[in-house]
């Protein structure tokens, strides 16, 4: 699949979530869409800022659980801290293979591949609607050593995929070569705690020429295709194994669910 030119011109979903989390790596087309969501959800910062939190937290559980093999599919901009420091932070000898297809991830990949402990980070352009070429590829075919457990992380990025069978189909064609104990965590857009403001939103994306389909609790529950989720199961992310900022964030302010599962 040819990758997407840079078109400044055009709003992006990951410049639009680096201007909403106060990057700088966006320009004006992101920066009025992003302001136009806000309008209709000003929790649209809250929730984003949740849903790096259970990044964080997810990468950090799975580690903890012994894996030292981490695909990252749909990266986005690196944003402190990106996953490889939190992986590597708790399992220095871990290795990370990010995969994107966005120009402007591209672009800044060497950002993104800078170890923080003994481990490796690499950095493969490629679609998440490839998992073939994905597995093909060199950092993962190499790199990884697919006898042993990997965990896979699809934060933020499903819900660009808008038809539900597609998206369940790609996520079970990412697992089926991994090996039993490898790890899954997904986060994705809903609109069941704000319908008003959470349309408001979706339809800004779906206008400015980003796809964007929420999915129902039990939509994301689908998702991971039978695999059992650890405690809590699929909840707003905010509410998955909270800490910190959770506590005080509320449910009305966050437009994510999440959950964490393990392949047998």
């Amino acid at each position: 699949m040819t990758p997407p030119e840079l078109r400044p011109d055009v709003p992006h979903s990951a410049r639009i979530y680096d201007y909403v989390l106060g990057g700088k790596d966006n320009f004006e087309a992101d920066r009025v869409a992003a302001e136009k969501m806000l309008e209709g959800m000003p929790s649209l910062r809250a929730s984003m800022r949740a849903n790096r939190r259970f990044m964080v937290k997810a990468a950090r559980f799975l580690a903890r659980k012994g894996i030292r093999q981490f695909l990252d599919v749909g990266t986005g901009l690196p944003t402190h801290p990106n996953l490889h420091e939190v992986v590597q932070g708790e399992a220095p000898d871990a290795k990370v293979v990010y995969v994107d297809n966005d120009p402007l991830v591209l672009v800044h990949a060497r950002a993104l591949l800078i170890p923080v402990g003994t481990g490796t980070v690499s950095y493969l352009d490629a679609d998440l609607r490839e998992p073939e070429a994905i597995f093909a590829a060199p950092p993962v075919k190499d790199g990884f050593d697919l006898s042993r457990p990997v965990a896979v992380t699809l934060i933020a990025v499903l819900q660009h995929i808008v038809d539900d069978e597609i998206a369940r189909d790609i996520v079970s064609r990412i697992m089926a070569p991994l090996a039993p104990g490898s790890g899954l965590a997904i986060a994705a857009v809903t609109t069941e705690n704000d319908q008003q403001g959470g349309d408001h939103t979706v339809q800004t994306y779906n206008r400015s020429g980003v796809p964007v389909h929420p999915r129902s609790r039990d939509e994301v529950t689908s998702l991971f295709g039978g695999l059992p989720t650890v405690d809590p199961g699929v909840v707003f992310v905010h509410q998955w194994r909270p800490e910190g900022e959770d506590a005080e964030t509320a449910d009305k302010d966050v437009a994510m669910y999440g959950g964490v599962a393990f392949k047998n």
